[in-house]
């Protein structure tokens, strides 16, 4: 059994199956998921557990190069848009419309129950070397 990190052994294991390149989409509640990629829901009720929780968990296990949110965060959510420039200071951003059409090449999606407007982030992931 693990003694730390994430927990949820759905989401530890869809983690490690991650390479380079690959894509993660962590999304609120609201966000359509697209067919294909690996789901893991982890949305409970509404705002539990919330998107900052479950990026900042993320970002402590994966190594990220790249990540990109839909433009509609800065004036529809600006916590959201403050908690991704924190983490990623070179944020691309995209139309939602567009977020949505990448999030069809994502291998996961990580869904949390964060019921503010925009909270979706697709991360790419790097290599520790």
């Amino acid at each position: 059994m693990k003694k730390g990190g994430i927990l949820n052994r759905h989401l530890s294991g869809a983690l490690a199956e991650l390479g380079h390149g690959d894509g993660v989409l962590v999304c609120d509640a609201g966000m359509p998921i697209p067919d294909g990629p690996r789901v893991v829901d982890l949305a409970f009720r509404a705002g539990v557990p919330s998107f900052a929780e479950v990026l900042d968990g993320l970002l402590t296990e994966l190594v990220v190069e790249g990540a990109t949110a839909a433009d509609e965060v800065r004036t529809a959510n600006p916590a959201a848009a403050s908690l991704l420039d924190g983490h990623f200071p070179e944020l691309a951003l995209v139309s939602h419309e567009r977020l949505k059409e990448l999030s069809a090449g994502a291998r996961l999606v990580v869904r949390t129950g964060e019921a503010r407007p925009y909270a979706n982030v697709l991360l790419r992931c790097g290599v520790f070397f």
